[in-house]
């Protein structure tokens, strides 16, 4: 075993030269964020729902890492299973060989989606998974033009940013996939008007969009989407990278919306929270546009794809979404959640409303109309439109110990996705923590504005 670096140990007792360290060998803006923000914190261990910091603070997570957390930080059941995967000594991928676990887990997976789904493509991560939607869509329906939805996320890759409409995301990185058009999400007669040419390979579309506040369907929706793209032979996939794996109650969101898509993607929570892994699922015809023949066996391939130890960890998720019923479970307390926030509205001026499904949730804001609140309201957005959510968040942090974070850019709404294993008690300390947020916000006293304006200023180099 080589000897430990002494320098790389005396910089991990020191955490500002750890944050030095990262500053100038990967992202300096970051450490600046974050610092700014007072969330820099050091922690130092994670279990279930909880972070431990060196300064023996404890958080609550309810951001789960994006939705990876489903099952909590550091689950003893899945740490074994890969452990023990680790010590068996077995071939992880040679690349020339069948991968036991991969047949395993891709089998119980098209098991719990559905009938419909009989084949699994594995990559690393949810932009690969819709990275290798698209070229399946195009193998199989030989038409190139992938629709999507406004407000969606898919990814950061070039070909998942082209299904993305947010500029902010876009911006700087050249020309994207030419054949690629947005249509309002919701919005039947625009996605008609979008397929009726019968050009479009693929709609690939969120169940519930995250990114920009999680917005769910209209009643109906996907019922009417899966007519709508099968009259025209166009193929429904649905990105459940943050929806799937019982994050709304059922295994996959699109079961609440009894809707069988032609492909589903899936990651995040598939992790176990330990080894990046996804998975596409899909029908057996599409799977055999792209593999059809002996010659074009690994013609779609990726290097750490079924790899064991990701499988493991897919496996071991299963197991324990199913022994210990986290979906049932995100069902009832996910209720109870909203139920007891929606009893602020009316209450506060600020807040619009409260949605989700299961544990994916949000609360919407609103600008104030009383006076004094639209002043101090206005000086913020002035400042930076995401000023007022970022300073709910860190007040959120410092003063409940809770961690959440902004829906992507819809500056106004906070998403709240705990792990699916949180406490009806743990639940409560974020009801009582917004609670407490909202009583700074509107007792124009409090530093909640004040310290918003500096931070801002200090943010902007003003």
């Amino acid at each position: 075993m080589p000897n430990p670096n002494p320098r790389l140990e005396a910089a991990a007792k020191n955490w500002s030269d750890i944050e030095e360290q990262y500053a100038r060998f990967v992202n300096p803006q970051w450490v600046k964020l974050l610092t700014a923000l007072g969330l820099n914190k050091r922690f130092v261990r994670s279990v279930g729902a909880e972070l431990f910091t060196d300064e023996g603070e404890t958080y609550v997570d309810f951001l789960s890492g994006y939705g990876v957390y489903a099952l909590g930080h550091s689950h003893p059941y899945v740490t074994q299973q890969l452990i023990e995967e680790l010590q068996s000594q077995r071939p992880s991928m040679l690349q020339s060989h069948i991968p036991a676990l991969a047949g395993q887990l891709a089998e119980r997976l098209c098991t719990l989606a559905g009938p419909k789904l009989e084949k699994v493509y594995f990559g690393s991560s949810g932009s690969e998974g819709v990275e290798s939607a698209i070229k399946f869509a195009r193998a199989f329906t030989k038409r190139d033009l992938i629709v999507f939805a406004d407000g969606g996320f898919h990814g950061l890759t070039c070909g998942s940013l082209s299904l993305m409409s947010n500029h902010w995301w876009r911006e700087g990185f050249g020309p994207l996939l030419l054949d690629a058009g947005s249509v309002p999400f919701g919005d039947l007669e625009a996605l008609e008007a979008a397929l009726r040419k019968k050009q479009a390979a693929a709609f690939i579309c969120e169940p519930i969009q995250g990114e920009c506040g999680v917005r769910l369907p209209p009643p109906g929706y996907w019922k009417e989407v899966a007519a709508i793209c099968q009259r025209y032979g166009t193929l429904l996939v649905l990105d459940e990278v943050q929806s799937g794996m019982c994050r709304t109650g059922t295994f996959l969101a699109s079961h609440q919306y009894d809707v069988e898509p032609d492909m589903v993607i899936l990651a995040k929570a598939l992790s176990g929270g330990h080894i990046p892994v996804s998975a596409l699922l899909m029908r057996n015809d599409i799977n055999r546009a792209v593999y059809s023949s002996v010659d074009k066996a690994f013609v779609h391939a990726s290097t750490f794809s079924e790899n064991s130890l990701a499988m493991r960890a897919g496996l071991a998720t299963l197991d324990v979404l199913e022994s210990e019923k986290l979906g049932d479970r995100a069902r009832t307390l996910g209720e109870r959640f909203r139920r007891e926030l929606s009893a602020l509205i009316g209450k506060y001026e600020m807040i619009k409303e409260v949605r989700g499904l299961g544990l994916f949730n949000a609360i919407e804001f609103q600008p104030p109309q009383s006076l004094s609140l639209k002043l101090l309201y206005g000086a913020f957005h002035k400042a930076h439109p995401g000023l007022f959510g970022q300073m709910f968040v860190k007040t959120l942090f410092e003063e409940a110990k809770i961690l959440a974070q902004m829906a992507g850019h819809n500056y106004l709404v906070i998403k709240l996705i705990p792990p699916l294993m949180v406490s009806d008690a743990q639940l409560d300390q974020a009801i009582n923590g917004v609670r407490r947020v909202l009583d700074m916000i509107e007792n124009s006293k409090t530093h909640f504005w004040t310290q918003g304006l500096k931070i801002g200023a200090k943010a902007l180099g003003a």
